[in-house]
């Protein structure tokens, strides 16, 4: 009786110590970093006379529509592949709700993979299996990896070093950003491969290197989570390996609708604002793997969502394509768009989704009294 006793309040503080990391409070911080960061770049390059020089017209206000659209369409993406991943265990609108808890979470959390642990405790309060919450979840991570591994490479070598920094025609060009941009690639690709293998390969040897690191004195306190993290992963393989190849074509598909909406979001601002923008498909390219460039320092920023490292990066990467002036403004609305339009959402969304948890919480203690 005490045992159990134990591991009920051992799962409702971890349950406790996540749920801290999606109040809506969090939305403070990083709020205030942005608008600190971005209140900097206005004193040192907004030019208050430029502003009245731009064109707030009919062909601003379209492309600026069509980024709307490409954030809608990502979201949907984003939902349907959570509908495969769970095999269809939610519907549309809470597959939609879910990925605003998700998104809501990650943009709360310094990296990406924060997000993705904040995003499991979501789905185990759906109260869908462990092995299925552990599939969708290590899943996502490889998918997401994948998609970075095929395309980023891709445009580097039908590019060249261009698509990472302006003026960059070999790789000695981009002298320190290169080669950080290169470890963090090396970085992410290598904790993708290591859920794709625990995945499609060799999820006991998983479980094993997951024993193994507990052994050490200062870990021994994560190994009962270890083990079960490992068994979830067997189990997980299992099930993952049981999907025909038309349930990985589609998850991958909507994986890369999903982040080129996201990275083209900016190219349809910055023809929004920037008329003679060129339309032709190099160009279009290379924003949209400066896009992609600006992501990969972002995803690995210590602030939470990146807020104000985004922010003061942006200008350096398109210096050949925005000036400083313009670059605050889309700054401000691309940022608008993918990452604090998700805070404020959270504002109305995640109040219902936590009360809808509690009250479900609340009823099955009561149906165990």
């Amino acid at each position: 009786m005490s045992n159990t006793s134990d591991h009920m309040n051992s799962t409702q503080a971890d349950e406790d110590h996540v749920l801290s990391k999606i109040k809506l409070s969090k939305i403070i911080i990083p709020l205030i970093l942005g608008m600190m960061v971005i209140g900097y770049l206005v004193w040192r390059d907004l030019d208050a006379d430029f502003i009245n020089e731009i064109k707030w017209d009919s062909h601003t206000l379209n492309w600026v529509l069509i980024a709307v659209a490409l954030l809608v369409i990502r979201h949907i993406a984003y939902a349907i592949r959570l509908r495969y991943l769970t095999d269809f265990i939610f519907g549309w609108l809470k597959s939609i709700e879910l990925i605003f808890v998700w998104e809501f979470s990650s943009a709360v959390s310094p990296t990406s993979l924060g997000g993705s642990v904040v995003a499991l405790f979501m789905l185990v309060q759906e109260k869908i299996s462990a092995a299925k919450t552990t599939t969708a979840i290590i899943y996502s991570v490889v998918l997401d990896t994948l998609f970075f591994a095929i395309f980023f490479p891709t445009l580097y070598f039908i590019f060249g070093p261009q698509i990472m920094r302006p003026g960059a025609e070999i790789f000695s060009d981009l002298s320190g950003w290169g080669w950080t941009m290169m470890v963090l690639y090396i970085v992410m690709i290598t904790y993708g491969t290591f859920f794709f293998v625990g995945l499609f390969i060799q999820p006991q040897r998983i479980k094993n290197l997951l024993l193994f690191i507990t052994k050490f004195k200062w870990l021994k306190k994560y190994r009962a989570k270890a083990i079960i993290t490992g068994d979830n992963i067997i189990i997980a393989s299992v099930d993952i390996k049981q999907k025909n190849i038309g349930h990985h074509v589609m998850v991958f598909a909507m994986t890369t609708v999903a982040w080129s909406c996201r990275f083209l979001i900016l190219n349809a601002l910055i023809i929004a604002f920037i008329p003679n923008t060129p339309l032709n498909i190099f160009d279009q390219t290379i924003l949209f793997g400066r896009s992609e460039s600006i992501f990969l320092l972002m995803s690995f920023s210590p602030t939470p969502g990146s807020s104000g490292v985004a922010e003061l990066i942006f200008g350096g990467f398109l210096t050949d394509y925005v000036s400083p002036n313009l670059a605050i403004i889309i700054a401000s609305t691309w940022r608008f768009l993918t990452y604090y339009f998700y805070l404020f959402a959270g504002i109305f969304i995640i109040p219902n989704w936590i009360r809808k948890v509690i009250s479900r919480h609340r009823l099955e203690q009561n149906s165990t009294i």
